[in-house]
């Protein structure tokens, strides 16, 4: 190991001296020296007239030391000197020597560097990183300035801190760390994202609310971790997590949903649906529609909670879609049913064989053009469980959309609102939530699904929907965009309670669309529907 170190830290010194460099001193104490707790501990100290390469160097040193694990760097500087500092565990030393023809390399162009003053341009990189395992304490530095994100992660429980726009430059990097601190490693995520991961031993869990994390400076961050707590038998498997990608929702009290201006409501519109309601007092309603292009809205017990039966789906899909745009899953990747997972209700996956596996696209589809139960399950465990989608929602802006029993739900504890439904269409139609692509493939799947006997059925001819319906008995819903022929676009969303299965809730629904649709379809807007006669029992 003595050897190896010695060798390592001669390169430098030939290559810094090869480019006009004058190295004053390498600490030789403790170069080759290993200390008591299994660490090694390289320094050196130059003057000359090349700062950029000095960097260059350290650059270097720091990426192709990452590729072996285990460093931590650090360069200083003042107007007499410049120093480069190594400490690292001693069973990475012997690693050096993979590394040595790198630094040879870069000999043959110190010419070149020096006449040009200048380093080529690269990306944002990680200048050094540490974690101290005795105060775990995660302490890392880029080349230039960074936001991180963090969040929590389950099965296994992993803390990940993404820093958008960081190139690490290989695939991945790890340290040993102990028994419920497994390991930490650092990975490229995506194209645009290095992702540092913190993974916990199993039954073990952090708080993600005293995780902090602290801005030294724009580039120089550093995150104190709490004690891991140990999980019990009855505590739940999941933290709550902050999404990699959250929407920026303005709180201003005149925008629906931060993006919609309100206007006024449809005064015209209002009694029009009320004598209907009152045609229809058995049933029990709650509806909210939104003209996109005036900010007119139509608000009867918006915010009243209901059963959500099927239109849950709707915000899944917008969660997956969400996820695909952040790299988390992808449309070709097999999802497999399982027992678990098997459920009954609306679907044709309940039929097939336990085991059979369906690409994660054929899997969204189905959950929403035929509102495939089984379908829904395994979105909802692919995403990470109920509870990290609950949240999902909550970050949002939904206060009633909750997730609390997988499907078929027909009991009706998973509940949402129409506001709540129409606020997740808002967010998406005026890309909030997912990505221009990912919206309008999200909105594609939601025009094709195949029950049009609510909102659609009231529509005019030449009128486009996406949307998403539910009905377990007692309760039926829908929640869509509708495009008008003439280019006009409104968000609706309606529920309604009934007596088991009975046709008439689908009338009262048909019947409000077509108001609606009438009142909006007109320059001088009158409502106008031929109410029925026999509807009240």
């Amino acid at each position: 190991m003595d050897f190896a170190i010695k060798a390592f830290s001669d390169t430098i010194v030939a290559l810094l001296a090869h480019a006009g460099e004058t190295v004053i001193s390498r600490d030789t104490q403790t170069h080759s020296c290993v200390d008591a707790v299994g660490y090694a501990t390289l320094k050196i100290h130059s003057v000359g007239s090349l700062p950029c390469l000095f960097t260059a160097i350290y650059k270097i040193f720091h990426n192709c030391a990452l590729m072996v694990g285990g460093f931590y760097f650090q360069e200083s500087s003042s107007h007499t000197k410049r120093s480069l500092m190594l400490l690292t565990h001693k069973e990475n030393i012997v690693k050096f020597s993979w590394l040595l023809p790198s630094f040879l390399s870069l000999i043959l162009f110190g010419s070149t560097v020096k006449a040009n003053g200048a380093m080529p341009a690269a990306g944002v990189a990680i200048a050094n990183w540490h974690f101290d395992s005795n105060r775990n304490h995660l302490d890392f530095t880029t080349d230039e300035n960074v936001q991180p994100k963090v969040q929590l992660l389950t099965n296994p429980t992993r803390l990940v801190i993404d820093l958008p726009g960081v190139t690490l430059g290989y695939p991945q990097t790890s340290q040993r760390v102990g028994l419920v601190i497994k390991d930490i490693r650092i990975e490229q995520f995506n194209v645009e994202t290095t992702r540092m991961v913190v993974t916990l031993a199993s039954g073990y869990t952090f708080d993600l609310a005293q995780v902090q994390l602290q801005e030294e400076s724009a580039n120089h961050w550093s995150v104190q971790l709490p004690k891991p707590i140990q999980l019990t038998a009855t505590q739940p498997q999941y933290l709550e997590i902050t999404p990699s990608i959250a929407p920026r929702v303005n709180d201003n009290s005149t925008l629906f949903a931060g993006v919609v201006p309100m206007h006024s409501p449809m005064k015209a519109l209002e009694p029009q649906i009320k004598v209907l309601m009152s045609r229809y007092s058995f049933l029990k309603t709650g509806m909210f529609f939104l003209d996109l292009d005036t900010g007119d809205y139509l608000d009867i017990g918006g915010d009243r909670v209901f059963p959500a039966a099927s239109t849950i789906k709707l915000p899944i899909l917008i969660a997956f879609f969400q996820d695909l745009d952040a790299g988390k899953v992808t449309l070709q990747e097999n999802l497999t049913m399982r027992r678990d997972l098997v459920t009954n209700g609306s679907g044709s996956m309940q039929y097939e064989r336990v085991g059979k596996k369906y690409t994660a696209l054929e899997t969204i589809t189905k959950m929403i053009t035929i509102s495939d139960n089984t379908a829904t399950n395994m979105i909802i465990d692919r995403l990470g469980g109920a509870a990290r989608l609950n949240q999902r929602f909550r970050s949002w802006g939904l206060k009633d959309t909750v997730i609390r029993h997988l499907l078929a739900d027909l009991r009706g504890t998973n509940t949402t609102s129409s506001q709540d439904m129409a606020r997740v269409l808002a967010l998406v139609v005026n890309n909030k939530l997912v990505s221009l692509q990912s919206r309008e493939q999200a909105l594609d799947i939601l025009r094709h699904t195949t029950i049009h006997t609510l909102l659609p059925a009231g529509l005019g001819k030449g009128a486009v929907i996406a949307n998403k319906t539910g009905d377990i008995g007692f309760l039926i819903g829908d929640a869509g965009f509708v495009t008008m022929p003439n280019g006009k676009r409104y968000l609706a969303a309606i529920f309604v309670t009934r007596p088991y299965k009975d046709t008439r809730g689908r009338d009262f629904i048909r019947q409000v669309s077509q108001l609606v649709y009438n009142y909006l379809n007109q320059t001088n807007p009158v409502a106008a529907v031929n109410l029925p006669n026999s509807a009240t029992r």
